[in-house]
């Protein structure tokens, strides 16, 4: 769904119509966004529902550029909530390894993948792995911003992005790259 400049206004008046035409557009595209880093349905649930709220409740520090512009900005703040999830969870580890292998990663192999497939693959991937791969490709975070958002050193990030396509690689098809330890 595109939001409009109209419904931001809608939004800015508290239109409560809006917002649940916005919620409802919305909705599953941002429940696949918290689902990418919370795995299990209703944590997910939980941090769209907390998404929207703080959406709305922040809707005035919003600022309209074109209509694509509030879905980044919704993103965005799905992705906080899902991290900040990931946090109180405790469970939220990544390791630092200097000198992390260049591992290269067919873009193309992943296009022509079924979605669902990929989805499946990437939800088997531990919770640093998954993290990280999500905010680098699916989000478009660089190494720089994922290190500030996570607190962990720029190397970090690239560490565990090569060895979440490793193991990727393994997941999708383990005959073709192996069994190894990734």
């Amino acid at each position: 769904m595109q939001v409009t400049k109209a419904h931001i206004k809608l939004l800015k008046q508290g239109h409560t119509t809006t917002q649940k035409l916005v919620f409802e557009k919305c909705f599953g595209a941002m429940f696949r966004v918290c689902q990418r880093y919370v795995i299990q349905i209703d944590e997910a649930e939980d941090c769209v529902m907390k998404g929207f709220l703080k959406a709305f409740q922040q809707i005035e520090k919003f600022e309209y550029q074109n209509d694509n512009s509030f879905m980044y900005w919704l993103k965005r703040i799905m992705v906080n909530e899902a991290l900040m999830a990931l946090r109180k969870q405790n469970n939220f580890s990544l390791v630092s390894i200097d000198n992390a292998p260049d591992i290269g990663f067919d873009d193309d192999f992943i296009k022509q993948m079924d979605a669902q497939y990929l989805f499946d693959a990437i939800l088997k991937l531990s919770v640093g792995y998954r993290t990280v791969l999500n905010m680098f490709i699916v989000e478009g975070y660089s190494h720089q911003e994922i290190a500030q958002t996570l607190g962990i050193n720029e190397s970090t990030s690239k560490t565990q992005l090569a060895k979440a396509k490793a193991k990727l690689k393994n997941l999708i098809n383990p005959k073709l790259y192996g069994y190894g330890n990734a």
